[in-house]
């Protein structure tokens, strides 16, 4: 059964893997990506700036949901225009799938993908952290004009206890993908930022429980801040 969140009108759409078609995508430069080396030290991870093709960048920006408040939010709780719902369904189609499991040597047939937004950096974001155990992938692609700013860059880390200790650091420009495998030696973070920072985060999960379970909690951390907002 579906997620309630999931094909409500409107809203983001998120597309399943059961298509059989692998077409090359449009908007997404997947011959960038295969060619960009996977890196390995201190644990897997690329960097691929351009991979939103630059001429697919002004539509996508464009029609990017609005968000006010931190946090993130699963892209079918939100609003987006035609062009950021297609981009949404290249990144969850077979073509992606195939090139991110041939780059990490995973086998990511029928594991379920997840997208979640965020639109505004807190004070609070960009500690040191390991993503759970759920997650197999997790691919940033951001959204962002040229980054001035210090904060918000993120960082790939050697360890758990040094921001400054790390082996890559990655401005959040737009159309600038960052993508690593999830697992105990997985640390970044960043320094602080507050304002506009925007991400697509996608992740391939382990299976169809975890994004029923995600969906659910990301939802109600979501109402919880627009019910915060109005008492205010």
């Amino acid at each position: 059964m579906s997620s309630p969140l999931e094909n409500r009108p409107g809203t983001c759409r998120l597309s399943s893997l059961t298509a059989e078609t692998a077409a090359r995508s449009p908007r997404l430069d997947l011959e960038r990506f295969e060619a960009t080396a996977l890196q390995r030290a201190p644990f897997e991870f690329l960097i691929v700036p351009g991979f939103l093709k630059a001429e697919a960048l002004p539509a996508v920006e464009r029609d990017f949901p609005t968000i006010a408040s931190g946090g993130s939010f699963p892209a079918p709780s939100l609003k987006c225009g035609a062009a950021f719902n297609a981009l949404l369904e290249e990144l969850q189609g077979p073509a992606v799938t195939a090139a991110f499991a041939e780059k990490f040597g995973l086998d990511l047939t029928g594991h379920p993908t997840m997208v979640t937004l965020r639109g505004q950096s807190r004070a609070k974001d960009g500690a040191i952290h390991t993503d759970s155990k759920t997650k197999l992938v997790t691919a940033l692609i951001y959204l962002n004009s040229a980054w001035e700013s210090d904060g918000g860059r993120l960082r790939m880390l050697n360890g758990p206890d040094d921001l400054e200790n790390y082996a890559a650091e990655v401005p959040p420009e737009a159309g600038t993908l960052v993508a690593f495998r999830c697992g105990p030696q997985a640390w970044h973070g960043h320094k602080p930022f507050v304002g506009q920072r925007r991400s697509i985060q996608l992740n391939w999960l382990t299976d169809s429980s975890v994004l029923k379970r995600e969906l659910n909690r990301h939802a109600f951390s979501a109402w919880t801040k627009k019910l915060l907002r109005f008492g205010r």
